[in-house]
């Protein structure tokens, strides 16, 4: 079976995230049912590492919503044309504001995959979306996008 961060971070909002459970099991409980599941501890590990980082950003002391991005040689090399397309459509859509959207990106640099798939980047961006305060209505949006069958561009 291969598998990547993404079958495990995929595994925890399904059956945590996105569910009324009110208290998530500690992290050794956590990793004896993903290793139950079949995930390799290298996995489990890296996962957590990525939720771990994300869930460590600071809030940036500037923030304007007047700005633009310009993706810089790596990003473009790992995100292609569809994935900053969609990251920007995100943007557009009030989905992702300015300080999401770079946490999405930064989430994406940090998966080991050479290149991050659109299907990948949907899910980077709920899990950011997750991790923000007051973001309901763009996590509902997102879920939306995730689990529809037409692509969210033609909506």
């Amino acid at each position: 079976m291969t598998e990547d961060i993404f079958d495990v971070l995929i595994y925890l909002f399904e059956n945590y995230m996105d569910s009324e459970i009110d208290i998530i099991p500690d992290t050794d409980i956590l990793q004896t049912e993903l290793k139950a599941a079949g995930f390799n501890s290298g996995i489990i590990l890296k996962a957590f590492e990525w939720l771990d980082t994300l869930a460590l950003q600071e809030e940036p002391i500037f923030k304007s919503e007047k700005n633009f991005r310009i993706f810089c040689a790596e990003e473009c090399h790992k995100l292609d044309i569809e994935c900053r397309s969609f990251i920007l459509f995100l943007q557009d859509m009030n989905i992702l504001n300015s300080v999401s959207r770079e946490l999405v990106i930064d989430r994406a640099m940090a998966v080991d995959n050479k290149n991050v798939s659109i299907e990948e980047l949907k899910w980077i961006a709920l899990i950011v979306l997750l991790s923000q305060a007051d973001e309901e209505l763009a996590i509902a949006h997102m879920e939306n996008i995730i689990y529809q069958d037409t692509p969210a561009f033609l909506n």
